[in-house]
């Protein structure tokens, strides 16, 4: 029979998988780019490894390609990557009672895909928590999954990335698999704004030099946001049912 932790893991696995779809193209993308960039195959491959960033590292390499100054590659990373502070928030409760090579190891790992699994895991369980609460190990089989296709579809795309032909559209997947990632997330007002308008500024500012326009509209998003929170009535976050602990 099964351990509790290792039914946990293949759940994580399993949940996962479906995202690859869309990942797998990502990954290879990046790897095109990255070295159509400037950078050495070995060093696009040591960012999917180390870094680990997905979007953050497709739009670097873009940025690269297209000459963008190092500050605005810079404030658009960091700009990105906001969102995993709130990832953490949300997780904090769940994972903070684990030692802490378990918490560097889940940090390591956390994405958007992975956030969504596990997330998705401590709240469908809430009322009732496994025991022995093992929900951590679903949490590594989602996002050592995404971690495997991560860095295998970019060793694809650095490798075969020159035979690719153009007309398989794989840039398409990009935005479908995010699309696939935040509908699910607009659950209250303020998300709903603050994507409205990030997307149309997108599009209005798509002409903007150095990919400004990417920087600007995540900005402009964040503010609609923040000001449909502040002065209609608050957001309504999503519940942690279970408390401050898991």
């Amino acid at each position: 029979m099964a351990s509790p932790r290792w039914n946990e893991f293949l759940l994580g696995v399993r949940r996962e998988l479906p995202m690859q779809l869309g990942v797998v193209p990502f990954g290879m993308i990046y790897g095109v780019l990255a070295v159509q960039s400037g950078m050495s195959p070995l060093a696009a491959q040591l960012s999917s490894v180390i870094v680990f960033a997905g979007s953050a590292q497709l739009v670097i390499a873009q940025m690269l390609a297209a000459g963008g100054s190092p500050l605005v590659i810079l404030l658009t990373a960091i700009i990105l990557n906001v969102r995993h502070v709130l990832y953490s928030a949300s997780l904090g409760p769940h994972v903070g009672r684990l030692p802490r090579r378990w918490r560097m190891a889940l940090a390591y790992l956390l994405t958007d895909e992975a956030y969504a699994v596990a997330i998705g895991r401590y709240v469908e369980t809430a009322q009732a928590p496994p025991q022995p609460d093992a929900r951590h190990w679903h949490f590594l089989g989602a996002g050592l999954t995404l971690w495997l296709f991560w860095n295998a579809s970019t060793l694809l795309g650095v490798t075969f990335g020159a035979q690719l032909s153009p007309a398989w559209g794989l840039d398409f997947a990009i935005p479908l698999t995010f699309l696939a990632l935040l509908v699910p997330s607009l659950g209250d007002g303020p998300s709903r704004v603050a994507a409205l308008f990030g997307a149309i500024a997108s599009v209005v500012l798509v002409a903007m030099p150095l990919k400004l326009g990417l920087f600007c509209a995540m900005l402009i998003g964040i503010a609609a946001g923040a000001t449909w929170e502040v002065f209609m009535g608050g957001a309504k976050p999503s519940a942690n049912p279970e408390g401050t602990r898991a």
